[in-house]
């Protein structure tokens, strides 16, 4: 039998003609002529079996004049004996067990029912019955053709025994079909075309490609035998490029997470969720679908609090944590998706990892943040990420279609409105009602078959662990932890000319502000209540003290003049009570204290004279410190008093310089 499967490094030491003498072109030469094709694999090359991988290509791709030599190698080789080495026995064995093992069970069954005659035949001749005569019996008994078994017996190789006959019965008739050929570029073009996610129908690309091959002059195998190669195409790749990484994710297995490392409280998600039911809000025209935010335990599934309001908002999540955090305790881990209520600066700010909005240096501490709660991300709009998710699924059929609602309900996406749509919607007070009680039976029901509930419900799986653990294990929050989650964030700018806070159009003040005049402040103040004091804290986290709200006074109202004037007595006489508590030294003592200082020396004389008195100066000459100079100086200076007396103008004349002197 003729080797059909070589590798590159064989096919170099064949030296055959019309082959590159080197592996790497060989390799170069397969892909310029598309030999490693995908839709190729199992008939043209298919992965090297044994150490070191690789591929190897079937004779078929090679020029025939390689053929040809192989052929003649292949023949010689066999007659001389050159395979009946024991390594290359082994390796062609694995071959063609590896090729049998991908073909289907019905080339298996023929290939078993042709070893069972072989065997019979082999049975015979041990029998001392000749081959021709054991040959002839067995075919007459199975109805077959006695030249039929004897090619069977040609078909397995001499280096094959007992144990290895099966693959070479196995029929190989249809992989010695010809293979029709596809142009690489209608290919690639067929792949561009049908691989789109608007999933365009395959008869369509054909017959695009059809047209194409008119005017690029190619041949194309037939719609069928194309499919046929598309679909060879790995699944997941097809679902990739066709219907997206969602479909593919669909495909995936999801992990299987125990939840019973946890206790209760230790560890928290949280989600919001959009009712299917139209509800009537008070002062409101028009009703609108609800949404709630929810904190579940992850322990025990158990849903600890949740809040509703017309939209999903920092607000929101904001006051389900407080319910959370008052009821409870504070948990230590929570598991949110990156949805923008959640990873607000409000709620998280100050997370290492919350890759939302623009991070700044002197962000505040969102509410998580500042009471120790461990914040991980999960994938967002990813269901089995969150077990909650798991709980509105619940929700949305046991409480978005109660009774109460019928005629409100709105179903689940655009496609699945019920016949009524939009013909009621229910009250506020009575959606509130009816949510209640639905989050309270699906906390009590019995039977959860989880692995911490063991068909306990969610409540009683919760109040055990939590009993347990409350003690040692969960933290209440204390009253500056209260003032931090029912009130939120943000960082102001104390005003430089007064210390007032300005903050959504009110005016805050205390005296303690007129300390950080012009700093940055972090305050924590109810949206709902921007009347009361704000809690003014430092950036770094230190409690500075409330700051009043400052009212609008009436230009002509007497009594706010007054009570603005009694508030700026109390203010002068508090800053005057503690400046006179400082300790000072006063001024008597201060000046007798002051340490003494010696005398300054007399000045040098001047070295120019100037005019002292007359309109007309001459121009300033530098006395020379000759030997003689004093007594010019006092004869001009006795000239001077001289002119003074009389009345003359008085000038003040610098002698010649006595060059002698001088000298």
């Amino acid at each position: 039998m003729t080797r059909a499967w070589w590798s590159a490094a064989d096919l170099v030491k064949q030296a055959l003609p019309g082959m590159p003498s080197t592996e790497r072109g060989v390799a170069l030469q397969a892909e310029r002529r598309g030999w490693l094709a995908p839709e190729h694999e199992g008939f043209r090359w298919r992965p090297r079996a044994g150490r070191g991988g690789g591929v190897e290509f079937h004779t078929s791709v090679l020029p025939l004049e390689a053929q040809a030599k192989l052929a003649i190698t292949s023949r010689t080789e066999r007659a001389s004996g050159g395979l009946q080495g024991h390594g290359s026995a082994e390796l062609h064995a694995a071959d063609m067990w590896a090729w049998f093992d991908r073909q289907p069970d019905k080339k298996k069954t023929v290939a078993r029912e042709r070893l069972q005659i072989l065997d019979a035949i082999d049975t015979l001749i041990s029998n001392a019955v000749g081959k021709t005569e054991a040959i002839n019996t067995v075919a007459r008994l199975r109805g077959t053709s006695s030249n039929t078994i004897r090619n069977w017996i040609d078909a397995i190789p001499a280096v094959a025994g007992r144990a290895d006959r099966l693959p070479y019965l196995c029929p190989r008739h249809a992989g010695q079909q010809p293979q029709v050929e596809c142009p690489p570029e209608a290919w690639s073009a067929l792949m561009g075309d049908w691989l789109r996610q608007t999933r365009p129908n395959f008869s369509d690309c054909y017959r695009r490609l059809q047209r194409m091959a008119e005017d690029k002059g190619w041949t194309l195998p037939s719609e069928r035998t194309l499919l046929r190669r598309v679909m060879a195409i790995p699944l997941a790749q097809r679902v990739l490029l066709r219907d997206g990484v969602d479909a593919l994710r669909r495909m995936f297995p999801a992990q299987r997470r125990d939840r019973s490392v946890f206790h209760a409280l230790e560890g928290v998600n949280a989600d919001g969720h959009t009712w299917d039911v139209f509800v009537m809000f008070p002062g409101m025209d028009k009703p609108s679908r609800p949404n709630m935010v929810a904190v579940q335990d992850l322990y025990s599934g158990k849903i600890l609090a949740w809040r509703v309001d017309q939209s999903l908002s920092w607000h929101l999540v904001r006051l389900a944590f407080g319910d959370v955090v008052e009821t409870y305790g504070i948990p230590k881990v929570c598991y949110l998706d990156n949805g923008r209520e959640f990873a607000s600066k409000m709620i998280t700010g100050g997370q290492p990892t919350r890759y939302r909005f623009k991070v700044r240096d002197e962000e505040p501490e969102g509410l998580l943040t500042a009471i120790g709660v461990q914040v991980h991300w999960t994938t967002p709009y990813h269901g089995q990420a969150k077990p909650i998710e798991r709980a509105f699924r619940d929700m949305a059929q046991s409480i978005a279609k109660h009774p109460a609602f019928e005629g409100a309900y709105t179903g689940n996406s655009p496609t699945n409105k019920p016949d009524n749509y939009g013909s009621k919607a229910v009250p506020f007070d009575l959606f509130m009602k009816v949510v209640g009680e639905g989050i309270a039976e699906h906390n009590a029901r019995l039977g959860r078959k989880s692995p911490t509930c063991h068909g306990r419900s969610f409540d009683a799986t919760f109040a055990e662990s939590y009993q347990q653990n409350c003690v040692t294990n969960i933290t209440k929050a204390s009253p500056e932890q209260r003032r931090l989650w029912l009130l939120a964030a943000d960082t102001v700018r104390v005003r430089k000319q007064d210390g007032q806070i300005h903050f959504y159009e009110n005016r805050y003040w205390s005296q303690f502000l007129n300390d950080h005049m012009g700093s940055s402040v972090t305050v924590r103040f109810d949206p709902m209540a921007l009347g009361e004091p704000l809690h003014v804290y430092a950036l770094d986290g230190r409690y500075l003290g409330e700051a009043a709200a400052q009212e609008v006074a009436g230009f002509n109202s007497v009594a706010d003049a007054q009570a603005q004037a009694r508030l700026w007595r109390d203010y002068l006489r508090s800053t005057r009570a503690g400046a006179a508590a400082l300790e000072r030294m006063s001024l008597t003592e201060l000046v007798r204290n002051q340490a003494k200082i010696d005398a300054a020396e007399p000045p040098p004389a001047p070295r120019v004279v100037r005019l002292i008195h007359g309109n007309t100066v001459l121009q300033p000459v530098p006395v020379e410190e000759a030997e003689d100079a004093p007594d010019r100086i006092t004869e001009a200076l006795r000239k001077y008093r001289l002119a003074r007396e009389t009345g003359q103008p008085a000038f003040y004349v610098v002698p010649e310089p006595n060059d002698a002197a001088d000298a």
